[in-house]
């Protein structure tokens, strides 16, 4: 699902260069366009990679390999994604509202739940089931 949602961003992103209403950006919302384009397409390859690495691996004995390579980039992916969708809504608050306050704290916020869901929760989750998995070796 992230895989297709990153290449679905990307394509808009890369869309709006086109717009009548991109000329008239400021500056640093067209600088802030650059960045976010730029972590769509890092984003996109990150989670389009590990399908190019299970293609040219397989059948090799290497699953081991492809499967840390793959943690990797799909980490990279969702951290790159929740980067740009964050500067993304940084860049559509900004023109919508015209408050650049709001639209920071907002962006913030929205940055802080990715966060939290896609990185402090499975942690948690993580170390309580290590902590459940030890007691329950104990003897």
């Amino acid at each position: 699902m992230s895989q297709t949602g990153a290449q679905i961003l990307f394509g808009f992103l890369l869309s709006v260069a086109f717009t009548p209403r991109f000329a008239a950006l400021s500056d640093f919302d067209k600088g802030l366009y650059d960045v976010t384009v730029v972590l769509g397409a890092i984003a996109t390859g990150a989670l389009v990679a590990p399908v190019a690495f299970h293609r040219f691996l397989a059948g090799h004995g290497m699953k081991p390999e492809l499967i840390r390579v793959a943690g990797r980039l799909i980490t990279t992916g969702l951290i790159t994604l929740a980067l740009t969708i964050t500067t993304a809504l940084l860049l559509l608050l900004r023109t919508a509202t015209g408050n650049a306050t709001v639209a920071w704290i907002l962006s913030a916020a929205v940055f802080l739940w990715f966060t939290t869901a896609w990185l402090v929760l499975p942690l948690i989750v993580l170390r309580r089931t290590a902590a459940r998995q030890r007691r329950v070796q104990e003897p």
